[in-house]
């Protein structure tokens, strides 16, 4: 499987008055995991929310491939894991993963794998209420990923947990998508994490959001207490400062 490449053409969405993207030309080369980062409402999680067609664009399109976001979300090609988790209350841990798999209409066949993947063995059972902020966060990326999307989009994924759990997941989570060559987009407020996990960083000003910088990541995801890990990550810092 082979993720599509993402194509946002003079890409653009305002509220009211106020610019949130404008103009937004950008191509995700399929298969790769591309991090938007930047300062606090620059727009990024508006132009996720546009390639996954939970917002209608001003002006411009997006496609993902061939198709158009909705086409993809139809045929379950397209997932999508949210700062908030947005759990159903009366379904189980269990239940809100494979919720995702009869969304896309496919066989939710790696549940438990997933729930044991995320750190939530002995939780299959249990409901949001009883879980903590950052359970119920593991159990949405279960559910984005227990699909296996073509097209997958993470908006802040890892925020409400744990700094071990962050690290971990960071570590045992990527190899899911980077196996099955899913076209991934990241918005993440840290430099490290866009770093460690991409292939590819983009670095966009304030709003309205615009590349400031196009970084190209090459680099032993595992190490990242090396010189080369150090010098990446300097250079985002760099060019967020620069932006703002």
């Amino acid at each position: 499987m082979q993720g599509p490449e993402i194509r946002c053409d003079a890409l653009a969405k305002c509220f009211g008055d106020v610019a949130a993207v404008d103009p937004f030309d950008v191509s995700f080369a399929a298969g790769q995991t591309t991090a938007l980062v930047g300062p606090s409402g620059c727009g990024k999680s508006t132009v996720l929310r546009m390639v996954a067609g939970l917002e209608a664009p001003s002006g411009g399109a997006v496609h993902l491939g061939a198709e158009t976001p909705a086409q993809a979300a139809a045929r379950g090609a397209l997932a999508m894991a949210f700062q908030d988790p947005s759990l159903l209350p009366w379904r189980t841990v269990r239940a809100n993963i494979a919720l995702g798999a009869e969304l896309a209409r496919k066989p939710a066949a790696q549940v438990d794998h997933l729930i044991d993947l995320v750190g939530l063995a002995g939780f299959g059972d249990h409901r949001p209420a009883e879980l903590s902020g950052g359970m119920r966060q593991r159990t949405a990326i279960a559910r984005s990923l227990i699909s296996e999307p073509e097209v997958l989009l993470l908006d802040e994924p890892f925020g409400a947990v744990d700094a071990m759990t962050r690290r971990r997941l960071n570590f045992e989570l990527p190899p899911l998508w980077r196996d099955r060559g899913a076209t991934v987009l990241l918005v993440t407020h840290s430099v490290e994490e866009a770093v460690q996990l991409s292939d590819r960083v983009l670095v966009l000003s304030p709003r309205p959001a615009r590349v400031v910088a196009d970084i190209a990541i090459d680099l032993d995801r595992a190490d990242t207490d090396s010189a080369a890990f150090r010098a990446l990550c300097r250079e985002v810092y760099a060019a967020l400062e620069g932006g703002t």
